[in-house]
């Protein structure tokens, strides 16, 4: 009897305190599992379009490229903007050369960022504002910057993230995702970095829900056989 009364007491303040974050990974589940992967992701607002390179086109010889850019550790060849470009990097920088005459062309200026942003761009906005980013907001997590960001006037708050170094799009960010990672924040119980599941806060409160549960069920069993006895 005594045990069955401090078993009880403890799984009443057990759930106290782990209720309000078990109702925070229902509720943070159910919208995971109700909203694709897919959506979340934003493929659907925009793509990398693929351009074939052109056999016969005119380059610069690799030796040529290694002469004027000394030290590079990485080179690759892509199509941008109906042009082909080398890719290269020297150390931790990334940059892009004009394949034909071997000239620098990055950081990519705005015109050129909002070209990119058009040929991505699948959604039914229209471009209402481009932004130099040189500190990394909470969405964009830690992609290196300064990025360009491209502002879409849609209801869903489309924003796509470009490289000026290389020309990619990095990350596409729209209302759906910010309230996942909102929810993933509680999912996951990080509230900085939004990026560790292995946190002791979770794993505390993980042990705690385990014991609720084992308390919960302990607690049945003895039910049960107070009413056998009976």
């Amino acid at each position: 009897m005594q045990l069955a009364f401090w078993v009880r007491r403890a799984h009443k303040w057990i759930g106290l305190v782990i209720g309000v974050q078990a109702l925070l990974w229902m509720i943070s589940g159910l919208y995971m599992v109700v909203v694709p992967l897919e959506v979340i992701h934003g493929d659907h607002l925009a793509h990398v379009p693929t351009e074939r390179l052109n056999p016969s086109a005119t380059r610069i010889s690799q030796a040529r490229l290694h002469e004027a850019y000394p030290g590079l550790t990485a080179v690759r060849m892509k199509s941008l903007l109906g042009k082909e470009v080398y890719e290269i990097k020297q150390g931790k920088q990334t940059s892009l050369v004009d394949a034909a005459s071997g000239q620098k062309i990055s950081p990519l200026d705005r015109d050129q960022i909002v070209a990119l942003a058009d040929a991505a761009y699948v959604g039914e906005g229209s471009i209402k504002g481009v932004e130099w980013v040189t500190k990394a907001p909470q969405e964009v997590g830690s992609r290196p910057v300064p990025l360009w960001a491209v502002h879409y006037d849609e209801p869903g708050l489309t924003t796509l993230y470009f490289s000026p170094h290389t020309g990619d799009l990095v990350a596409r960010r729209h209302e759906l995702w910010r309230w996942f990672d909102f929810l993933w924040m509680f999912h996951i119980m990080d509230y900085e970095e939004r990026e560790n599941v292995n946190n002791t806060l979770l794993r505390t409160a993980s042990i705690t829900g385990l014991l609720f549960a084992l308390s919960g069920g302990w607690l049945l069993f003895y039910s049960f056989n107070r009413r056998k006895q009976a």
